[in-house]
């Protein structure tokens, strides 16, 4: 039996971790767990899953909710005990489902404590590929990725030798908006942009799948992941979600990874391979009922998130880290009703903008850089 930990038990990655554990009882056991502000449903998770350690966001929900867990149940909270969660000894995997740059510090943390890491939160990559990457090298751990894209990927290189790819194509359905021109864009809602067509989704992410700025961040996550330059790494729409990415070799054979499009299909592959266990509910593919699939270049002009995130992602150093920021911040004050949708990009421009880089970061420097550009753009909305 596997043992599990898990950063982000709440959110839609975590929950959909939970059904695949649920739904193979035998072989995974969920032993330390984290949430933020989700009493209700953290709660009902623990009395479920009986985890070992549990870490919450803060100490007042902490002490909210310490009298409602059953007695071994270990109560840890903030930025300590994410670690915790993150290192437990008799862990065999942690699954790092945590939305923001948040999910870095346990993520190295159980690196350096050699727990393999099935990563779901692209932010880790974005601001720090260079530092995870390197010390997960060091201490012999595997990053196993979770985003369906980058698991199609991981599964098409499999057997495979590395130099022998000719390049990587990430699929993008291209989102809530994907149909709209830019001059339909100025008055979009919050609720248009939060109706994803193929995929059910946190807020957050649903937003960045509808800027793309959630690809422009998988594009600089698969560089870390693969070790392949951004020379080789194209995107292209792909409306029906159901090639999840694909890799070209030298030869012009072209590797496609297809399936119905539930995430609960690379999480479990990311917690069993190279083995597969029955997806007892999903979906199972039957082309002859899609009848059609279709594909489309990315226009770069239309999509500006990406094309900035391809930019990040070439300068290095601190600049994605500072996209990374942006976006967040950009993200939330357009789900408060702040900003237009449209002025996502323009603050995540502005912010690469006056940014001045610094190559090869500590991690002390992403985390300043970060702390940083989070207040100059509140500081300029405001």
């Amino acid at each position: 039996m596997k043992k599990i930990g898990l950063l982000g038990s709440t959110g839609s990655i975590g929950v959909q971790t939970l059904d695949v554990i649920r739904a193979h009882k035998s072989s995974f056991q969920l032993v330390t767990m984290s949430f933020g502000k989700n009493i209700e449903k953290g709660l009902a998770q623990i009395n479920e899953f009986q985890p070992y350690i549990v870490s919450v966001e803060t100490k007042e929900i902490a002490d909210q909710i310490a009298h409602q867990l059953p007695s071994h149940v270990k109560l840890v909270y903030g930025a300590e005990g994410i670690i915790e969660v993150a290192t437990y000894h008799k862990m065999d995997l942690l699954v790092n489902a945590v939305m923001g740059s948040v999910g870095l510090k346990p993520t190295l943390a159980a690196i350096e404590s050699r727990i393999d890491v099935a990563i779901a939160n692209k932010e880790t990559l974005v601001t720090a590929g260079h530092l995870v990457t390197q010390l997960a090298e060091k201490m012999g751990v595997e990053l196993i990725p979770v985003d369906s894209e980058h698991s199609a990927i991981y599964q098409c290189l499999e057997g495979n030798i590395e130099k022998e790819v000719s390049r990587i194509i990430l699929t993008a359905s291209g989102g809530s908006f994907r149909d709209r021109s830019i001059e339909e864009l100025k008055t979009v809602t919050i609720e248009d942009a939060l109706n994803h067509p193929n995929w059910n989704m946190g807020a957050k992410i649903t937003i960045d799948s509808a800027t793309m700025m959630n690809k422009g961040l998988e594009v600089i996550e698969a560089k870390w992941l693969f070790n392949i330059p951004y020379e080789k790494i194209d995107v292209i729409l792909h409306k029906e979600s159901i090639i999840h990415s694909m890799v070209e070799y030298i030869d012009g054979s072209v590797l496609a990874h297809l399936g119905s499009p539930d995430m609960r299909v690379p999480i479990q592959y990311a917690l069993t391979k190279p083995e597969r266990l029955d997806m007892y509910e999903g979906k199972k593919l039957n082309l002859w009922e899609l009848g059609a699939l279709h594909f489309q270049q990315v226009d770069y002009e239309r999509f500006r998130c990406l094309h900035l995130a391809y930019e990040a992602g070439k300068i290095g150093g601190t600049a994605p880290t500072v996209l990374n920021a942006a976006n967040e911040i950009a993200v939330s004050l357009f789900l408060q009703g702040k900003i237009t949708f449209l002025q996502i990009e323009e603050i995540v421009e502005k912010a690469l903008m006056m940014h001045r880089t610094s190559n090869s970061p500590s991690l002390e420097e992403i985390v300043s850089v970060d702390k940083d550009t989070r207040e100059k753009i509140l500081s300029y909305i405001s």
